[in-house]
Formats: structure tokens, C-alpha cells, sequence
């Protein structure tokens, strides 16, 4: 089966070279054909490796040596174990939804091939992330994931706001890069390779050790290793206060919104630290600061999603929130469910974004769900499909969002890490706002009045100028759209029914460490008995209520009472514009670090190069020779008398220093 191992994430990259470098030769057909059938081999493949693993043949070892330096090799090599085989599953199948969709979405782009190229090789640097055997492997996917997110999210290049949301993407990214960076040192120097099974066995006795980062003050050198690392995962998975590139990363197309949303980049970070359990466990300093981050990223990212109108960009504020939620059930060592929910949350956020995409389509690229309203009867298949992905995100039993929200939010109230209490309390309210944004969304782009016509000419209807709105009616998306919808609608509703297996009978076996004082989800596994007494045990608990009142709050103020959201606009006034500005985190990145750039470099041009280079060292020393000339001049006279006298003055001063003498 190792044959297969490979076929996973170089399908993909056969599909990318070939669509990417003869993309013109090929043409369209050609480009999504091959990319496609890349992608569904890669998926096949993986479904193959998935089945393998789950019979108990796992794999652990190098595909070759890429160089060695010393005692150290750097070699490129799988860990195919039942982590590694989900997450390759999930990431194919969900990337092979986005391919066939975006034939649909991007059928009149000039840039066609380009873009299949694009998420092609997108995919196979995730693949090789998640099947890494070591850290040299895992920072190249890591890298190379960071790279494609940057061409992808720029790939409407022309327009300014694309191309400064690539470079916020990219400029955050460095920063948590360079943690993460520093971190993969940390583990060489002291562990003198960076092959997994090599550091986790080496851990426990390099637990107790001390790292001085300032002179005098000792630090636990797991813990200096771990929040390194997670300094990466929190930019790569846009956790708070390195969130600010996700919600601009819209600006791309909305194909690859739903890949980096759903299935890559955003979940390399929730898979590194679950893949670091090890190392994790022997730092409660570091799970302690993981729990409190995912919080904080949890309840106030799902806020902003409430007051905001782009129907993109609400979907893009729901990751960031429930991002949060895998990164507090990181923090209270429930790994499990942090990354069962990262499944969950591929299928129904990746669902909930090409529904999206879909009424864009139709409404001819207005995002602006102001502008909406009443679709339900003109898109039906999006309407239901987007309503199950609402649904499975609110957390409503039954369906795969409650199963995993439902673990982590139990995982927060049971666990003793520093800072759980105040993550339960994040994690608890979230609920009620999560529903809130999220039926909002619903209502107000399908139900409602019709608010499309005034702004359908402006974007672009279909119908000659001055023709009637009934020309620009929305129409249901064709099926390469429509079927990846429906084809994810489906792991939306049941991917969570295996909650069971997954999380209390050791599914992940020994790919996952958790101690006994930290495994919260072994005390969890106690008390369940089925989906069906978990389902109906809900009915009686906070969240499921406060999902309730979120929802039908939801219909309150969009269905029954419109009106309502603008006197509570107005009502809220301060607090509304500390959420319409993001908390102000854009404009404070841009003063202290944009502008603070350009303010420093300014600095550096007039009092480095112009006053110090230029005035005193190139034009300075002009002036200071052009001076001493001056003086000069009027001792070469040219007068016989002057030099003369000059010889007489100088006699009489030797001839005085002398008799002193």
C-alpha cells in the first residue's frame, strides 16, 4: 500500500504542473479535466489508504534523504496513521467538491487555467502537511500552503483591495512563521532531529528542562517549544490577535474561500498541535495559553459575524469562531475533538461557502445581503443545501455541528487547565450567537422581500439597459455547482453520528496523546451511551437552548420584526461601531505597523540618508573641503611680498621657540 501513499498527494501535483504549465495547449477542458481527474484519483487513493489504516496496517517511515548535515538527516518521509488517513480523506474529498465547482463558478474568468492550477497544488502541499513524518516536511507543506493562499487570494490581481488583502495574508502569516520557525529550532537543537517518532519518545526526559531566554530567568523548554509552535498555528489558523488576514482573504474567488475556509490552511494549525499532543501534554502553561487564545477567538470573532452584511464575510467570521472552538478543545487536551470537529466543520463550512457562492452567481456577484432576500424560490437546491450547512453550524441535534460543538463545549467544563472556566463561559455563549449570525444569513438572503432588483443592472444582469427586473430574475446555479452542494450537504447532517467510535473508543490511538490528568474525554466516554440518549439528553442542556434562542431570535428580528435591527443599530450606537470596526484591530495593525513601516523608513531617508549620508558624509565633506579651500586661498596669494613676510614671521617664531628652549 506505500505506492498509495504517494499517488495521494502527487496526483494533484501531476494535475497542477500539467494545467499550469501547458494550461493554454490543454485549454479550459483540458485544464479542469486533468486537475479533476487528479483529484479524484487522489481521492480514491486516500479513501484506499483510509481503509488500510482503519485494518490496523500503519506506516511510519522516509521516501528519501535530502540531505544530511552532520549527525542530522532532513529527509522527506509518511506517517500514515488514522489521524493522518482522516485528514487526507477529508482534504481530497473536499477539494475535489471545490474543483468541480469551481467549473461552474469560474466559467467566464480569462484566468480559468490558472486558478485550476492554483488549488491543485493548494491541495498537495496540504496532503503533504498532514502526511509529514517529520518537521522538515510539515514546515515545507507549511510554507508552501502559505504561499498558495497568498496567489490565491490575490488572483484578481487587478483589483487594489485584492492584492492588499494577499499581502495582509502574507505579512501575518511571517509573523507566525517565524514562531513556528524558531520552534522547529528548539526541537533540532535539543533533540537533534526532527523526525516525530524520534521527539516524542525523547520528550518525557527532556520534560523537566530549562531554557534562559533572558539572562537569569529560566523557562520550561517544552513549554518555550510549544507556544513557539502555536505562535505558527495562530497565524496559519488565524487565531486572535493574528486574525486579521481571514476575513480579507474573501477578496479571492470563492472557490478557494471554501478551500482555505474548510479543508487547508485554516486547519493546519488545529492539525499541527494535535499532531504535538506529545509535547503538549508536558506543558500546562502551554494548553492553558491555547485554551484562553481559542476562547477569546470564539466569542468575540462570532460578534463581528453578527453586525456584518457580506454574505462572504459573515461565512468568514463563522471560521474564525469556530476555530476558536477547535483551539479550546486543544487547550483542554480533548484532541479528539478538536479535530472531530475540524472534520464536522470541512463538510458544513465548505457547504455553507459554495451555497454562497452560488447566490453570487445567481445575483450576478452582489455580496451584499442587504441586497438579497426571497431567493428561496429561485435557487431551491442552494436554499436547502445552505439550510443544512446553517443548521449543522448552529449545532442543532442531529445534525454533525452539534455532535462535535456539543464534545468541546463538555470538554471545557470538565477540564482543570488553567483558564477553563473562562473558555466554558466563551465557548457557552458562542452558541447562542452562532445561531444568531447564522439564521440571519438564512433569512435575510431567502426570505423576505425581494431586494435584488434595484441592484441587479448594477451588477451586471444579463438583459440590454432599461429592460424590466423580471429580465434579471435569479436562476438555480447549473449542476456542476449544485451537486458538490448536495454531495456535502450529506456528511453535513451524518459525518457526526460517528462521535462514538471517534472519540471514546480510541480511534486515534497512540497518534494522539493525552495524560489521565488531562483526558477530559476519557471522563466524557463514562456517561455516553449513543447518539440517541446524547441527542436526547441535549434537549435538557444549555447549549441546545441557548442554540434555540438563537435561532429564534434570529426569526424575530428578520422575519417578524425587520424593522428591529436598525433601532437596535442605533440604540447600540458605540458598541456597533466597536464591532462594525473589527474592535479596531485593522486600523491599529495599520497605523503601528503600516504606517509605523512607513513613518520608520521616512525616518530613515531624511535623518539616515539625506541629513547624515548626504549632509555629512557626501555633501558635508564637500562643504568642509570647499571651506578649507577658502581659507587656503588667501595664504596662495600669488604675491612675492606675502610669502615673504610669511617667511620672515615664520623665522622669528622658531627663532623665539629656540631661546625658550
Amino acid at each position: 500500500m506505500q505506492w498509495l501513499h504517494l499517488i495521494v498527494p502527487l496526483a494533484p501535483l501531476v494535475g497542477a504542473v500539467v494545467a499550469g504549465l501547458f494550461g493554454q495547449a490543454i485549454g479550459r477542458r483540458g485544464a479542469h479535466g486533468v486537475t479533476i481527474a487528479g483529484m479524484l484519483v487522489s481521492t480514491v487513493a486516500a479513501a484506499a489508504v483510509f481503509r488500510d489504516v482503519l485494518d490496523g496496517n500503519l506506516y511510519d517511515g522516509p521516501v528519501y534523504t535530502w540531505l544530511v548535515s552532520g549527525n542530522v538527516r532532513f529527509e522527506i518521509g509518511f506517517l500514515i496513521d488514522r489521524l493522518s488517513a482522516t485528514m487526507m480523506l477529508v482534504v481530497a474529498f473536499v477539494s475535489l467538491m471545490v474543483h468541480v465547482y469551481t467549473i461552474g463558478y469560474m466559467a467566464d474568468d480569462p484566468g480559468y487555467q490558472r486558478f485550476f492550477s492554483y488549488i491543485s497544488l493548494f491541495t498537495f502541499f496540504m496532503l503533504m502537511l498532514v502526511s509529514a513524518n517529520n518537521f522538515l516536511q510539515l514546515f515545507f507543506g507549511w510554507e508552501g500552503v502559505g504561499l498558495m493562499s497568498y496567489l490565491l487570494i490575490g488572483f484578481w490581481f487587478q483589483r487594489p483591495t485584492a492584492t492588499y488583502a494577499q499581502l495582509k495574508a502574507f505579512l501575518v502569516n511571517r509573523v507566525g512563521d517565524f514562531g513556528f520557525l524558531l520552534g522547529v529550532a528548539l526541537v533540532l537543537m535539543y533533540f537533534g532531529t526532527l523526525d516525530y517518532t524520534t521527539v516524542f519518545r525523547s520528550a518525557p526526559t527532556l520534560g523537566a528542562n530549562t531554557i534562559e531566554i533572558l539572562p537569569g530567568t529560566a523557562w520550561s523548554l517544552m513549554t518555550v517549544i510549544c507556544l513557539l509552535l502555536f505562535v505558527g498555528a495562530m497565524g496559519k489558523s488565524a487565531q486572535f490577535p493574528l486574525h486579521v488576514w481571514l476575513p480579507d482573504s474573501m477578496e479571492g474567488p470563492t472557490p478557494i474561500s471554501a478551500l482555505i475556509h474548510a479543508a487547508t490552511m485554516v486547519t493546519a494549525g488545529i492539525f499541527m498541535v494535535a499532531r504535538m499532543s506529545p509535547l503538549y501534554e508536558l506543558s500546562e502553561t502551554a494548553l492553558s495559553v491555547v485554551m484562553v487564545i481559542g476562547a477569546i477567538t470564539a466569542l468575540f470573532m462570532a460578534l463581528i459575524a453578527i453586525v456584518h452584511n457580506d454574505i462572504k464575510r459573515v461565512v468568514a467570521y463563522s471560521t474564525l469562531s469556530q476555530l476558536g472552538y477547535m483551539t479550546v478543545a486543544l487547550g483542554a487536551s480533548a484532541y479528539a475533538a478538536g479535530i472531530f470537529h475540524l472534520v464536522t466543520h470541512a463538510f458544513f463550512k465548505a457547504l455553507l461557502f459554495l451555497a454562497a457562492g452560488s447566490v453570487i452567481i445567481a445575483l450576478h456577484h452582489q455580496q451584499d445581503m442587504r441586497k438579497m432576500g426571497g431567493l428561496r424560490k429561485y435557487l431551491p437546491v442552494t436554499y436547502w443545501t445552505l439550510l443544512i450547512g446553517a443548521i449543522a453550524s448552529a449545532g442543532i441535534p442531529g445534525f454533525s455541528g452539534f455532535f462535535s460543538k456539543d464534545a468541546i463545549i463538555e470538554a471545557a467544563r470538565l477540564s482543570r487547565t488553567p483558564g477553563a472556566g473562562f473558555a466554558y463561559f466563551c465557548v457557552l455563549t458562542t452558541v447562542f450567537v452562532t445561531a444568531l449570525y447564522t439564521f440571519r444569513l438564512v433569512f435575510m438572503t431567502f426570505h423576505g422581500p425581494e431586494r435584488f432588483h434595484d441592484s441587479a443592472e448594477h451588477h451586471g444582469g444579463h438583459g440590454a439597459k432599461g429592460e424590466s427586473a423580471h429580465a434579471h430574475m435569479p436562476l438555480e446555479s447549473p449542476a456542476v455547482v449544485t451537486v458538490p452542494l448536495i454531495l456535502l450537504a450529506i456528511p453535513s447532517i451524518c459525518a457526526g453520528w460517528v462521535i462514538g467510535p471517534v472519540l471514546f473508543g480510541d480511534y486515534f490511538g497512540g497518534a494522539i496523546v493525552a495524560v489521565p490528568p488531562h483526558d477530559v474525554l476519557a471522563q466524557m466516554g463514562r456517561d455516553f451511551h449513543g447518539i440517541g440518549a446524547m441527542m436526547t439528553h441535549a434537549l435538557g442542556t444549555a447549549p441546545f437552548w441557548l442554540a434555540i434562542g438563537g435561532v429564534a431570535a434570529a426569526t424575530y428580528l428578520y422575519l417578524l420584526r425587520p424593522d428591529l435591527p436598525g433601532v437596535i443599530q442605533k440604540k447600540m450606537g458605540f458598541l456597533y461601531t466597536i464591532l462594525e470596526r473589527k474592535y479596531g484591530f485593522d486600523e491599529a495593525y495599520q497605523w503601528l505597523f503600516g504606517d509605523g513601516a512607513v513613518r520608520f523608513g521616512t525616518g530613515l531617508w531624511k535623518g539616515g540618508d539625506m541629513a547624515v549620508i548626504d549632509g555629512v558624509f557626501v555633501d558635508g565633506s564637500a562643504r568642509a573641503v570647499n571651506r578649507f579651500a577658502a581659507v587656503i586661498r588667501y595664504l596662495q596669494s600669488g604675491f612675492i611680498y606675502h610669502y615673504a613676510f610669511a617667511m620672515i614671521i615664520g623665522i622669528l617664531v622658531l627663532l623665539t621657540m629656540i631661546f625658550i628652549a
